[in-house]
């Protein structure tokens, strides 16, 4: 009897603690920002809501809503970095990798077939082909690619994998420093302890602190405040005096390759919400997208933000295709770095009509936030 209620009391302790857990796991839940509306006739239908901040290249908060200390995984908006030791190793010269080529590197292109050749291309240079390309293969990001290889009979490849171009620059860094090709990948393989070494300088933080993940392709990613992804792209566009020469070349040819070549990064048939932004930009925004609504740029020095601006955003329920252009098309409008022309070239991206099964417009979904609404 006595041990039947001991083990009632136990079970209670244990039904109790467990309630307090939970209480403190929703009491420590980020509460995200109303970024953007689906508007049905005149009622909002459903709102994503999400964490942004707008810093300068000295650090300091331009704008900010929700809450950017929150942690997330940086995903693909983590490649100019990742294609930074890429460079400063000596590979991209010593193999003779074009500009073009150093675009692909930073890509989450569309498996266009200028994509999948560039990336054949950087792997016959360093004497490899894509058996070695640890990213495994899915379907085109691109529709009209995708539709291209199916009714042709084909099936997909590694190339045409978004990120077989970061993956060719990895191998190609792999063989110029003698580290196993076998493992480019992994953690403990020197390619990735330099990408490390890069995170932490941009970043501020050790990497040992970094909580990691595995990306989609198969490589090592970082999970990071959205606050510190618009500092390392800040310093991307500006870097600091601080940093060396050749990690400031670096970043100078990442920057110039993504804005010379911006059909590389993303695709090549106006789909693509990176490369349409940097064709707008004219030169004056680097523009990286991740998964699960990541979104990262940096905007280049100029007259009114003399050391550049970064900006970080993350639609908290990861909705890629309407919520993030809509939120990076009125970011920068309400910045001031898109023009009249730069607008108009991207006002496709920044509302999406809402339509009935009969093709009747119904609706729109669009942004509804103000940068002014400092936290």
């Amino acid at each position: 009897m006595f041990a039947n209620s001991e083990l009632r009391t136990q079970n209670s302790e244990l039904r109790t603690n467990s309630l307090m857990i939970e209480s403190q796991k929703k009491l420590s839940i980020p509460t995200p920002h109303p970024l953007v509306e689906v508007c049905r006739g005149s009622i909002v239908e459903s709102r994503h809501r999400g964490h942004l901040i707008v810093v300068d290249g000295d650090g300091e908060i331009i704008a900010s809503l929700g809450e950017p200390d929150t942690i997330t995984f940086i995903r693909s908006a983590a490649k100019p970095f990742q294609s930074i030791p890429f460079i400063t190793s000596g590979a991209a010269d010593y193999f003779g990798f074009s500009e073009k080529e150093i675009a692909l590197a930073c890509a989450s292109h569309n498996g266009e077939p200028d994509h999948t050749e560039t990336a054949a291309g950087m792997l016959k240079k360093i004497g490899l082909d894509e058996s070695h390309l640890k990213c495994g293969a899915h379907e085109p990001f691109g529709v009209e690619a995708a539709r291209i290889l199916r009714e042709s009979g084909g099936r997909p490849s590694r190339l045409h994998n978004n990120c077989s171009g970061k993956h060719s620059a990895m191998l190609a860094q792999a063989l110029y420093i003698k580290a196993p090709v076998e493992n480019y990948n992994e953690k403990e393989n020197p390619v990735q302890k330099e990408v490390a070494k890069v995170i932490e300088k941009f970043s501020d933080i050790s990497f040992e602190e970094m909580p990691l993940g595995v990306d989609g392709c198969s490589a090592m990613i970082f999970a990071l405040s959205i606050k510190t992804m618009a500092k390392m792209f800040a310093r991307l566009v500006c870097p600091p005096k601080n940093f060396d020469d050749d990690t400031r070349e670096a970043c100078r040819r990442i920057v110039s390759a993504m804005n010379t070549y911006p059909e590389m990064v993303g695709g090549g048939l106006n789909e693509r919400l990176d490369t349409e932004v940097m064709r707008a930009g004219r030169g004056k925004i680097v523009s990286k997208v991740g998964a699960e609504g990541v979104y990262c740029a940096g905007i280049l020095p100029c007259r009114e933000w003399e050391r550049g601006l970064g900006i970080a955003f993350k639609i908290e329920d990861g909705e890629d295709r309407r919520a993030r252009p809509t939120v990076v098309i009125e970011t920068l409008k309400q910045l001031g770095v898109l023009d009249d022309k730069a607008q108009e070239a991207l006002k496709n991206y920044a509302r999406f009509p809402v339509f009935s099964h009969a093709k009747e417009l119904v609706g729109e979904v669009g942004a509804n936030f103000d940068l002014k609404e400092r936290n």
